[in-house]
This record gives structure tokens, C-alpha cells and sequence, in this order.
């Protein structure tokens, strides 16, 4: 605290027709260097706990498909990316929290006040940091985080194409396999060959078909849908009904896998959209109701969310100046976490009503940020009071 006393005595000798304005232009510059390398860390530890919840769904498509590290290290930063609209606002407001708390907890903001600096100066440098996040975050929820998300599907897609035989087991039968049923008495993994093959073919719920062929093997389609086809050598294809029963005999046979999978991708996910493409589907004459509540509610989130970056920040600067105590240090990432928590229930609670059509998509979607503007305000005003 003490090189804050002589900084400021050096600058009343040789400075003091411009004593105040290099008081101020100093304190706000200090707060921010305080706060970036915080920002810096919270984004890296948000991230780590977001990827810790997907780690086993990762793991288990790792396993099965035996991928390389390369294509783990681009799934793992295309999914950061999406993380991004998220990570922003938690970062802030942990990075504020931690910062103010440590201020507080050194003194130094008696250490400002004592050299004519007010409250509402220290706020300046949180409110830049919070406008500056708000824009960034805006700009990761409008096309970055999209981007991300859409690169991830896609490679996921791309690599379930490919390794589609990686999901069926020796000696099992796997269901759900494009909605096949597929029993392979022998598998080499390698070449994607298969030996002994039953398979019962229910795309056709009024005639599903029994294939039996001696030998398979899935080959991939070089053209843009990344396709598949499982192709069927020396079998026969049995089929019944109520009048009727048909077998017939095939040297080769050729089921594409793509069908289904292109059928549920038809349309992209709203997560996947930029803000272009939500604003060009909403006002689509063709999309049903359901679809159009979702997009209508996606739209408003993505303009609403980035504002958390903003009240967050101010909402830090209320709690940590506040925490006066030697535990502020590690008490700010537990008062952060459990905001985060409550700000991310409430919004989960708003989406759930708008897309369900109990609450508007525009009020909902703004309900948190309301909620949390007056609790930053009175928190605010509490240590401006002071």
C-alpha cells in the first residue's frame, strides 16, 4: 500500500497543475492491468469445468472410434469456441469479484480514497472492461461461438461417417445402427470387413426386410454428404407379410447409411446459426410453430446474453469492494460460481417457459438481466453511499 502514497507524493512535486487527472488516468489504469490477467484465468477455468462435463461423452466416442490426437485437439478447441458466449459473462464477473476483493482486502481502496479518488472513479475501470466484454461476447454469440458448434457437428459427423463400423461389436447384436439391426459373426476393424451378417432392416415399418449375406464391408462416398454404404456380398433378402412370403438371392447389395442422418439434419440447430441465418429462418414462411417459438427465443438470447457481461461487472465491483475480510480472495470464486449458477437457472427456467409459449421470448429472455440490474444497482449504490 505504502508505494501508492509515494507514487501519488511524486506526482503532487512534480505534476500538480495536473496532479488529479494523472491520479485518476493512473487508478483506472492500474485496476484494469489488476483485472486482465484475472479475465485471463477465469476464461481458461470456465472452459476447464464446461469440458469436464463433456469429457465423458468424449471419451467414450474417442474409444469406440479410435481417433487421433490431432482430430481430440480439434474437437476440444471447437468446442471451447461454442463455450464462448458463456465463458465471457463468468469471466467478468469473476475477474472483478477477484480483483476488488483483493483491493479490499489490501487496502488499497482506502489507499485511492485517501488520495481524493472516489467511488464511482474506481467503478470506471470494471464498466470499461464490462462494455468491451459486451461487444466481444455479442460477437462470439452473433458468428463465433455458431462457428465453433458447427465445425464440432460437422467433425463429429465426419468421423462417425467413417468409423461407422466401429459401433457394431463381434458376436452382438446393435441396434440403432441407422435404424438396422446388425449381427456380424466376424469384424476386421481395420478394413471395415464383416463376416457372417444378419440384419434386419426396419427403415420400412410396413415391410421390413431380413438380410443375409456371407461377407459386408462399409465403404465411404467421396462426395459431400460424407456418406456411407454397406455393401452386402453373396446373401439373400427375405421379406413376409399376411399373404406372402418373398426371398430373393444377391450376389451384391448396397445399403446407404446416410438416409437417416440427413433426414434429422435438415435443418441446422439454432446453437449452429449465426444471427444472420435465425433472422432470415424466423421470418421463413414455411416453418411450424414450434420452430419458430425456438428461433424467436434463440434470437433474443443472443442479444440479451452478452448484456450479462455489463451487469456482471458491476455487480463484482458491489460484492468484492464490500468483502472486506482475509477470505475474500478465495470467497470470490465461490460468490461467482453461486451468481453464475443462480443467473444460469433463471435463464434456463425463462427459455424453457418462452419455447413452451407460457412467457413472450422477448420479456423472458430479458427477465435475468432485469433481475440482476437492480441487484447490481442496489449494490452499487450501497458502497457509493459509503
Amino acid at each position: 500500500m505504502s508505494y501508492l502514497f509515494c507514487f501519488a507524493q511524486s506526482l503532487r512535486n512534480r505534476y500538480s497543475p495536473y496532479e488529479d487527472s494523472l491520479r485518476h488516468i493512473y487508478a483506472i489504469s492500474y485496476i484494469i492491468k489488476e483485472i486482465l490477467p484475472s479475465l485471463l484465468v477465469g476464461s481458461l477455468v470456465f472452459i476447464s469445468i464446461l469440458l469436464t462435463f463433456q469429457i465423458l461423452k468424449l471419451t467414450e466416442f474417442i474409444l469406440v472410434h479410435g481417433i487421433q490426437i490431432k482430430t481430440i485437439f480439434q474437437l476440444v478447441t471447437y468446442l471451447s469456441i461454442s463455450f464462448l458466449p458463456m465463458i465471457l459473462p463468468m469471466s467478468v464477473l469473476f475477474s472483478v469479484l477477484m480483483t476488488y476483493g483483493r483491493l479490499s482486502t489490501d487496502s488499497e481502496i482506502i489507499a485511492f480514497k485517501s488520495l481524493g479518488l472516489s467511488q464511482k472513479t474506481l467503478t470506471i475501470p470494471p464498466l470499461l472492461i464490462g462494455l468491451l466484454m459486451t461487444l466481444l461476447s455479442a460477437q462470439t454469440y452473433f458468428y463465433i461461438g455458431p462457428w465453433g458448434q458447427r465445425q464440432f457437428n460437422d467433425l463429429i459427423a465426419k468421423l462417425g461417417s467413417t468409423k461407422v463400423v466401429s459401433t457394431i461389436r463381434e458376436g452382438t447384436f446393435a441396434e440403432g445402427f441407422y435404424d438396422l439391426v446388425v449381427y456380424a459373426n466376424k469384424i476386421n476393424q481395420k478394413k471395415g470387413i464383416l463376416k457372417d451378417v444378419f440384419i434386419y432392416d426396419e427403415r420400412s415399418e410396413k415391410n421390413p426386410v431380413t438380410i443375409i449375406a456371407r461377407e459386408g464391408q462399409i465403404l465411404n462416398l467421396n462426395d459431400e454428404s460424407k456418406s456411407s454404404v454397406l455393401r452386402l456380398f453373396q446373401g439373400s433378402i427375405h421379406r413376409a407379410d399376411m399373404s406372402a412370403y418373398t426371398k430373393i438371392h444377391f450376389d451384391n447389395y448396397d445399403i446407404f447409411l446416410s438416409a437417416t442422418v440427413q433426414k434429422k439434419d435438415r435443418k441446422k440447430e439454432p446453437k449452429a446459426m449465426t444471427i444472420r441465418e435465425i433472422y432470415e429462418e424466423v421470418n421463413h414462411p414455411d416453418n411450424d410453430k414450434e420452430r419458430h417459438v425456438i428461433l424467436r427465443t434463440e434470437l433474443h438470447k443472443r442479444w440479451a446474453f452478452p448484456f450479462a457481461c455489463l451487469i456482471f461487472s458491476v455487480v463484482g465491483v458491489g460484492l468484492g469492494t464490500v468483502t472486506n475480510r482475509r477470505v475474500a480472495r478465495s470467497g470470490g470464486f465461490v460468490i461467482s460460481v453461486a451468481l453464475i449458477v443462480a443467473y444460469w437457472v433463471l435463464n434456463v427456467t425463462m427459455d424453457n417457459l418462452a419455447i413452451n409459449g407460457h412467457i413472450p421470448a422477448l420479456l423472458a429472455m430479458w427477465v435475468p438481466n432485469i433481475l440482476f440490474s437492480i441487484f447490481a444497482a442496489y449494490s452499487l449504490k450501497a458502497i457509493w453511499n459509503k
